[in-house]
């Protein structure tokens, strides 16, 4: 039989970020419900944890445990990057289930203190990181991933008639209070290749993988690019807060000059016009300009209408 398993790097991983994050563990599992929830458990216990539970498939991390190479202790309250090579209950945002396939998904999270003046834009900043990370820009080329408001990155189709896209990922953002800090968990699930053909699932914005950029690609290889600069990141917007991704955000705002619906009653139809600066969406309605926050809307192109 085959050998399916992955081989991730977990000691390389660590080797890089323990330097930016001091006492980071690095943990593979097999499968997960979901890694943010794992993460967020282990947090409100406030109690050291043997592993991340389920079915460990790096021996990597067992290692680990036993030299105390990665820096294992109270993981709760410690940095931790947590890969799922399966999440059977992934949750995306608004409580939306997050699909992935086994094998064929980058699914992990990454726990670590914070403490920004303004945690206004913390998605779409997160955003800005993968979709460079992912998909560099050479000269005046074009970006291939582009960021659909709030936390969606999506592959752009730029010759198709609306110039949208697909979505290749997606970015779930929840903290819990620690100390004078509070603990962010980023979640993030990137499609890397296509499903098996007849594999069924809900996919009400188009599916894109990694894939048709990479084809090459694998899970294991994107976490190797997206780790450090999505530790950096964070700890940019700590310092800076969104001001320091707002121009990049823009380069790759998927949804500006373009029309929209949305769920909110004052803002149902209209034209999205960018951010402002503290990542809020600006839409264009009849009777004048409205700010739309996260975790308040759905916003998808109106292919009704044209800008």
């Amino acid at each position: 039989m085959a050998d399916t398993r992955l081989h991730w790097g977990a000691e390389a991983l660590w080797e890089q970020l323990q330097n930016h994050l001091p006492g980071i563990s690095v943990e593979i599992a097999a499968s997960l419900p979901s890694t943010n929830s794992t993460l967020l458990e282990r947090a409100r216990a406030g109690s050291a944890s043997d592993g991340p539970g389920g079915d460990i498939s790096a021996a990597l991390v067992r290692r680990s445990v036993e030299s105390g190479a990665f820096g294992r202790g109270a993981v709760d309250w410690q940095p931790c990057l947590l890969v799922a090579e399966q999440q059977t209950a992934g949750r995306g945002r608004m409580g939306r289930e997050w699909f992935a396939e086994p094998l064929a998904s980058l699914t992990f999270s990454l726990a670590m203190p914070l403490a920004p003046a303004d945690w206004a834009g913390l998605s779409l900043a997160v955003g800005v990181v993968l979709a460079e990370t992912l998909d560099p820009l050479v000269d005046e080329d074009a970006p291939r991933i582009g960021i659909k408001w709030p936390n969606d990155l999506w592959l752009l189709d730029l010759d198709s008639e609306l110039g949208t896209g697909r979505k290749l990922g997606g970015i779930l953002i929840e903290t819990l209070s620690s100390g004078a800090k509070r603990l962010a968990v980023t979640g993030i699930g990137i499609n890397i290749s296509r499903p098996p053909p007849l594999r069924t699932f809900k996919a009400t914005n188009g599916f894109a993988c990694l894939h048709e950029i990479d084809p090459a690609g694998s899970a294991p290889d994107a976490l190797a690019k997206i780790a450090l600069p999505l530790v950096q990141g964070l700890q940019d917007f700590e310092r800076a807060g969104f001001a320091h991704f707002a121009d990049r955000f823009a380069t790759r705002d998927l949804l500006r000059d373009r029309a929209v619906t949305t769920t909110q009653a004052d803002a149902a139809q209209g034209i999205a016009r960018g951010v402002d600066f503290d990542g809020s969406l600006i839409v264009e309605t009849p009777t004048g300009l409205v700010r739309l926050h996260s975790g308040e809307v759905s916003v998808r192109p109106d292919p009704e209408a044209r800008c």
